[in-house]
């Protein structure tokens, strides 16, 4: 075998400079027969032959062994090792040219040579991209796209499979072939030949590729792909295959008008089906299927309109089945179902509806069950829903007696960042301007120490932020003395003043206005904490920064004057040549601020 190769390639040398068409044709099936029973080995003999460079010369057009020559190529580049020397050779150039030809063999020969030399090669990409190579291949795809015969069909699969090689894991490559219009034949081919499951799959893969790209979501919006691929699913048994399409409906739904597109061809009732029929299952693949079409079935509620659609008033078969996860007793599907109520309860129409058919006792159930060495996931999703839910004003107080404090400050104990951070959330929410419910959060210790505690969660700024916000809340939706002890008692005033000077706005604000009401109601039991925390400079800073805004601005001379009753503040106050800053202020553009600069002067000027 080894002599009768080389004694091949070196008659390949004679006939190829001679061109003598038999004898040519004779050398070449002997390598193909070699090629065949051991690729690599061959492949390396005619690397060390020098032969390559001659193939260049004997792909032309006319020749009746351009497609053996071709198949040649394409063989000897399934080995990595061969494609830079392919490229070197010069091979690429007559290859793209070849892709002119009207012969269907020597165009399936050059697909194949074409893709494997592209493959996972940087320098066969950037050649076919300089020969001008995708644009012909696409071209290609558009004309033969709705011929059905097999050959014609195995072009096809081949002319994907080269694209694929050709801009796999590469965004620009990726990004020129979106320009050139691949994605509406893909579609199309898709359509046309679904029977097909070479060519099908080839599309899914490339699908696949290209969804990940921001910039392929509008084309992809713009073709029935949504249709093509729910029609596709529906008719698979097989779980592999389905896989494959969840990988490119994944991507694909992460855009609103994607979104919208499944839900309208029926993505969700055959995601639930197939929850239906997994969902007692142990089998591995099953419980990776369920957990699949249940993460989609959620991002499908992230959109605005796919959401709204499926929401039906509340009515709709499809938010009645989700309703019926939460109690279930599969972890996969508690999490979904919760997360689903979540997405449902972004706006208020919505929430309203679920609070007064009973949704609350539901999440509150689902927590209970999660308590005790719970699932993270789960507590975080309920949570989540229950937070969303108690934004609408009219929902507070029917979610607060239907006991949601309760449930919710059984997990004071979590140590999961994720899980404090919307257990503060929601009860923020629920506490707004409900004066009742704040107080008496506010006057439970352990809930007030361990705020205090998370006000120092450096590591954790989303927890420390809300761990402040709640604080202030407690204060300002109570106005009552007994919280305000508690929370001095618990060594929260610092952590409010720390607050006072945070770069949002908004806590500012509500630092500010937590502060002015401890000095209005307990100014006495504050005073020392107060001066510890050098709460006068920092409202001298406050307002004598141009940069503040005017809320701030107001808000902290409202504090100051309220200060004024403690001796040992008032002196302070009078150190700091406060009169200079707030005259000043007097000519403010805001007429609030230029008004409470005028009172704020008064005072200070009686008092002084």
């Amino acid at each position: 075998m080894a002599d009768n190769l080389s004694d091949t390639l070196k008659k390949l040398k004679i006939t190829a400079v001679d061109r003598t068409e038999d004898s040519l044709e004779g050398c070449l099936d002997c390598l193909l027969q070699a090629l065949a029973q051991n690729n690599m080995e061959t492949s390396e003999k005619i690397q060390g032959s020098g032969i390559l460079q001659l193939f260049a010369s004997l792909l032309i057009p006319q020749s009746p062994c351009t497609a053996k020559v071709a198949n040649i190529i394409a063989e000897v580049a399934k080995n990595e090792f061969m494609r830079i020397p392919c490229v070197d050779a010069g091979l690429i150039s007559p290859l793209v040219q070849l892709l002119n030809s009207k012969d269907q063999e020597v165009l399936l020969q050059t697909g194949r040579a074409l893709g494997n030399i592209c493959y996972d090669s940087h320098e066969g990409r950037s050649a076919v991209d300089q020969a001008g190579g995708a644009q012909i291949v696409i071209d290609h795809l558009r004309s033969l796209c709705s011929i059905t015969d097999p050959a014609n069909e195995k072009l096809l699969t081949v002319f994907c499979g080269m694209l694929m090689n050709y801009s796999n894991e590469n965004d620009s490559l990726q990004a020129q072939l979106i320009n050139m219009g691949v994605i509406p034949t893909l579609v199309k081919l898709l359509g046309i030949h679904c029977q097909n499951a070479a060519l099908t799959e080839m599309c899914l893969v490339a699908f696949g590729n290209l969804a990940e790209l921001e910039s392929s979501k509008e084309q992809f919006a713009s073709t029935n792909i949504a249709e093509e691929l729910v029609k596709l699913f529906r008719k698979q048994i097989e779980h592999d295959k389905r896989e494959m399409i969840f990988e490119v409906l994944a991507p694909l739904a992460e855009n609103d008008a994607i979104k919208l597109q499944l839900v309208e061809a029926g993505l969700v009732e055959c995601l639930l089906e197939i929850v239906q029929q997994k969902v007692d299952s142990d089998k591995e693949d099953d419980i990776a299927e369920l957990k699949t079409a249940s993460d989609l079935m959620v991002l499908l509620l992230l959109g605005d309109e796919s959401m709204q659609k499926l929401f039906e008033g509340g009515k709709g078969n499809v938010f009645q089945r989700v309703l019926s996860w939460i109690p279930s007793n599969n972890h996969q599907l508690q999490l979904a179902g919760a997360l689903a109520i979540a997405n449902f309860a972004r706006n208020d129409g919505n929430c309203i509806h679920m609070v007064d058919n009973g949704i609350v006792e539901k999440l509150t159930d689902l927590l209970d069950r999660h308590v005790e060495d719970g699932n993270v996931t789960v507590q975080h999703a309920a949570l989540s829903a229950l937070r969303n839910l108690a934004i609408p004003v009219v929902n507070k107080a029917k979610m607060l007696s239907a006991g949601v404090t309760e449930a919710v400050l059984k997990f004071l104990k979590s140590e999961m960042p994720p899980v404090q951070f919307k257990l503060l959330g929601t009860l923020r929410m629920l506490i707004d301007a409900q004066a009742e419910a704040a107080e008496q959060l506010g006057k439970n210790v352990k809930l007030v120490e361990r705020l205090v505690e998370w006000c120092e969660a450096k590591d954790h700024a989303g927890v420390m932020g809300e761990s402040n916000r709640l604080l202030s809340a407690l204060i300002r939706h109570s106005k009552s003395k007994d919280v305000i002890k508690t929370i001095v008692q618990s060594g929260g005033i610092k952590h409010l003043v720390t607050m006072a000077t945070s770069e949002h706005v908004i806590m500012q604000n509500e630092a500010l206005v937590a502060l002015a009401l401890i000095a209005a109601l307990e100014l006495g039991t504050a005073e020392k904490d107060l001066e510890s925390t050098k709460l006068v400079q920092i409202l001298h800073k406050l307002l004598a920064d141009e940069r503040s805004a005017p809320e701030i601005k107001y808000n902290s001379m409202v504090l100051i004057c309220a200060l004024m009753g403690s001796e040992s503040l008032h002196k302070e106050v009078q150190d700091l040549a406060f009169l200079d800053v707030v005259s000043k202020l007097r000519s403010h553009e805001n007429k609030s601020v230029a008004q409470q600069a005028s009172l704020t002067e008064q005072r200070l000027t009686v008092e002084s």
